[in-house]
């Protein structure tokens, strides 16, 4: 996709920090020289073919009370892998499920990030989790501290 100088500002201001005011697209429109309504057909466009996954706000997840994260690498036999992965990636304290190449001397090939308000949440997640896929094997690999967490910028 190639993107117009005025397409790229348009996606440069929906990645930040949009205006909580009943016109957020007015000032973005003037300064482009072209209507809100354009900017804002312009955006749903994206939506409708995919281009923008979803439209929302963005929590601070330890804000909102969410400050127990684990990510938990599961050795899942390889012929079960997607359908495995499709009933973790279900769950709702589960952020992203990815099955990744991984070096022969580490056996695990499935990841989720789980996130929970609590040490015995995230054991209660991980147990259920195992037991509805029958994955008994899993390695929880811990946060120990955030050093990094942005959304990346695409323009």
């Amino acid at each position: 996709m190639v993107l117009e100088d005025k397409e790229k500002k348009i996606l440069e201001f929906i990645q930040g920090d949009i205006p909580l005011v009943a016109n957020p697209f007015q000032e973005l429109a003037k300064s482009l020289d072209i209507s809100e309504a354009e900017v804002i057909a312009k955006i749903k466009k994206w939506q409708d073919s995919g281009v923008i996954r979803r439209f929302g706000a963005v929590l601070r997840h330890q804000k909102a009370g969410y400050n127990t994260n684990a990510m938990v690498a599961w050795l899942v036999n390889d012929k079960m892998t997607d359908e495995i992965g499709e009933i973790m990636a279900e769950h709702p304290r589960v952020s992203h499920c990815y099955l990744r190449e991984v070096p022969q001397d580490f056996r695990y090939n499935l990841f989720t990030m789980i996130h929970a308000t609590s040490q015995d949440d995230l054991a209660e997640i991980i147990a259920h989790l195992s037991k509805v896929t029958n994955v008994k094997e899993y390695n929880i690999l811990q946060s120990v501290k955030e050093l990094k967490k942005t959304s990346l910028k695409y323009v």
